[in-house]
């Protein structure tokens, strides 16, 4: 707001009594109580949080994911990954795989599966915070499939990729090592995508010829 201050002022021009002192007295006071709320909280949670301070900096070590939600993510599954058989379980439980609908032998598409919410919700915007993190694999990830499926479905995906990525930490005790953006691009058969490219530009009109560059 202080980029406004100019606008603010010009708001509180007019007529101020002493009513309208004892409003914002109360405002002011609820704020003051919520602040002091917050910081007695946040002191017990760090406190209850010391058992697992490795786990801690191991999740946090994930791109897009911050202290807050690492401590979500161990208040929700105790940090203990024996409890899931593979990540998959995990996701499931999670609420962040997909679901599907079986009726007369056919299997459709039902959207995500019902799972703990406040860990989806949290993951679902780490997700988001990830996807925005230039140079990131999540980003890449993100981008690749909010083109074809929308930025929902693509903030659930990368939900699942950081709660998968999440167990095989846990249950490695190892550190996130970021595969970057062009992770993608590295899995790609060289040949295969210059052919695609080369269709692609063809398909511009212009020729196009396409030799091996020597190493």
């Amino acid at each position: 707001m202080r980029r406004k201050i100019p606008q603010l002022e010009e708001a509180f021009s007019g007529h101020f009594g002493s009513h309208h002192a004892i409003v914002c007295r109360q405002i002011i006071d609820h704020i003051d109580y919520l602040d002091r709320a917050i910081s007695t909280l946040t002191a017990e949670i760090t406190g209850r949080l010391v058992p697992f301070e490795s786990a801690v900096k191991i999740i946090t070590s994930i791109t897009g994911i911050s202290q807050t939600t690492a401590q979500v993510i161990v208040a929700e599954t105790g940090a203990d990954m024996s409890r899931f058989p593979t990540p998959g379980h995990l996701c499931a439980w999670a609420g962040v795989a997909p679901a599907s609908y079986e009726s007369a032998g056919k299997h459709r598409s039902a959207g995500t599966r019902y799972g703990s919410q406040w860990l989806r919700r949290t993951l679902i915007e780490a997700a988001r915070a990830g996807a925005r993190t230039k140079g990131s694999y999540f980003s890449a990830q993100y981008s690749r499939i909010a083109k074809r499926r929308g930025p929902n479905k693509a903030a659930v995906a990368v939900a699942h990729s950081m709660l998968d990525v999440v167990w095989h930490l846990l249950t490695n005790g190892a550190l996130y090592d970021d595969p970057g953006a062009d992770y993608f691009d590295r899995r790609k058969d060289p040949g295969i995508e210059a052919k695609r490219l080369k269709r692609r530009i063809e398909a511009l009109g212009f020729d196009v010829t396409v030799t091996e560059k020597v190493a």
